[in-house]
């Protein structure tokens, strides 16, 4: 989904290079990438340690003067980046941990050109509730699926899980208007690898179902992860 919208951001600018802000991406898993496609990435991240693993990821891949490293979260986008100023904002692993879902959401949007696009990537509470049962904790599992935050409480490393409903609520709280949702890992986690490993032809087809899978309630809403697309108006 991502490569689209590069593509089109770059037919709105004119062929001038896309401006991605990357909210809590530190390490540079998406910077880097976004940026030796030819975009220009500001990466905002409250860990210093991570913003230096970005540094020297950017460096060896040759991408640093594209790749501009900010110390914050999102409760600091207002005074690190212009309002409106990235045609692509990614919120990966951000909105689990943040104390203001709706605050952080609409920094997001806040941050967004007019008719650019926010990715949004979150855990799934029903993927942890079915990974819990079949791993038979069974009372963990029941905790996620009854709490209305999906957390377990003081020793999950998250403060929520989301569904999909739960998602594109905030984000159309934020003024976004969610585009597409997408589940990542939906299958594929539970399967066990040795099913897949020597054999080549089961790989493709596991590949193709994910693929599939993956834009198809009820199997979306089950995946580990989810992945939201929302456009600001323009």
């Amino acid at each position: 989904m991502l490569e689209t919208e590069i593509a089109d951001a770059g037919r709105r600018r004119d062929g001038r290079p896309v401006r991605v802000l990357d909210v809590g991406g530190g390490s540079g898993v998406w910077a880097v990438p976004l940026a030796s496609a030819g975009c220009h990435v500001t990466v905002v991240d409250p860990s210093p340690d991570a913003l230096a693993t970005l540094h020297r990821r950017a460096a060896d891949a040759g991408v640093a003067d594209r790749v501009t490293p900010l110390q914050g979260d999102t409760d600091a986008l207002a005074a690190l980046s212009p309002e409106g100023g990235a045609d692509l904002v990614l919120g990966h692993g951000v909105l689990e941990y943040v104390d203001d879902v709706p605050a952080a959401a609409a920094a997001l949007a806040s941050a967004t050109a007019p008719g650019g696009a926010v990715s949004v990537l979150v855990a799934n509470r029903y993927a942890a509730v079915l990974a819990w049962a079949l791993a038979g904790r069974v009372s963990e599992a029941l905790g996620v699926l009854r709490d209305p935050q999906g957390n377990l409480g003081g020793s999950d490393a998250l403060q929520r899980r989301f569904d999909t409903e739960q998602l594109e609520r905030v984000l159309a709280a934020a003024g976004l208007t969610v585009e597409r949702v997408l589940g990542q890992g939906v299958l594929t986690d539970l399967v066990p690898g040795s099913v897949l490993d020597n054999n080549p032809r089961a790989a493709e087809a596991m590949t193709e179902l994910e693929v599939t899978a993956a834009e198809q309630p009820p199997l979306r809403d089950i995946a580990t992860r989810l992945h939201a697309i929302a456009r600001k108006p323009a």
